[in-house]
């Protein structure tokens, strides 16, 4: 009898939530620019406020990788020290002497 579990895979996103999630970005971002470019203001008071956009979006990328990879490098310790367990157990004779 094998004690071992097999290994937990991510569930796959459906082609849907794919979809919606790239048409909910470029639909806010667009919103966001049309509003800054139809702004009764300055030229340059339009283009602070979409340099502020594309600061917004290339933070919010990098937050969000960041939190993808240390969610991941959780996942990966737990599963080595998982195996370090099982390990441990496999290899454990109650019967033996001790040394």
């Amino acid at each position: 009898m094998s004690l071992s579990r097999q290994p937990e895979m991510p569930a796959a996103h459906s082609p849907a939530w794919v979809v919606q999630a790239w048409l909910s970005f470029f639909l806010s971002a667009g919103a966001t620019l049309l509003g800054i470019w139809l702004l009764p203001a300055d030229g340059w008071i339009r283009g602070f406020l979409a340099m502020g956009l594309l600061f917004t979006v290339g933070s919010s990328i990098s937050l969000s990788k960041t939190q993808r990879d240390l969610h991941e490098a959780t996942r990966l310790a737990a599963r080595i020290d998982e195996a370090r367990v099982s390990r441990l157990i496999a290899e454990h004779d109650p019967l033996k002497p001790a040394v």
